[in-house]
């Protein structure tokens, strides 16, 4: 009998080139953070104070605007990879609290309303998912952080 060789790679899934791997990372990161940069700044109108008080949130005129800061900063931090664990933790903080308070789609006894609040329920959750990801694994490359680690070394 005869002695078989393996002469072929094996399959990888990783078939995009260098620079496409090194944008993946970053266009996540911006898409992930535009929602808290443009709902950060929601959170200073009287109508988002206004909904959030209606909606049970007390000290709503405080709360809110504190939040919206909460999301900017922490959107910033993830959109620049700059301290993006600690932006993402941010933002994680900001999230637990108004995805339950203000998307508590079982409290709903209306069908439609219920099921629009578990959409933005639901959302909320796989922003989590996203956020602690960034927790986990940093900025990725082309961020501040990224550079800033590879002056360091």
């Amino acid at each position: 009998m005869g002695t078989i060789t393996y002469t072929q790679k094996p399959l990888s899934i990783d078939h995009t080139g260098a620079k496409a791997k090194l944008w993946i990372v970053p266009i996540g990161r911006v898409l992930l953070s535009l929602i808290f940069l443009f709902s950060g700044i929601s959170h200073f109108s009287g109508a988002t104070i206004s909904y959030a008080a209606s909606m049970g949130v007390p000290f709503a005129s405080v709360l809110v605007p504190i939040s919206g800061a909460m999301a900017i900063v922490g959107g910033l931090s993830v959109l620049l990879g700059f301290h993006a664990r600690m932006g993402a933790l941010v933002l994680l903080l900001f999230m637990i609290p108004i995805t339950f308070a203000m998307h508590a789609f079982w409290t709903f006894d209306d069908v439609t309303m219920a099921q629009n609040q578990m959409a933005h329920f639901m959302k909320n959750i796989a922003m989590m998912g996203g956020l602690l990801l960034i927790m986990f694994y940093g900025s990725g490359p082309v961020s501040v952080d990224h550079n800033h680690n590879k002056r360091k070394h």
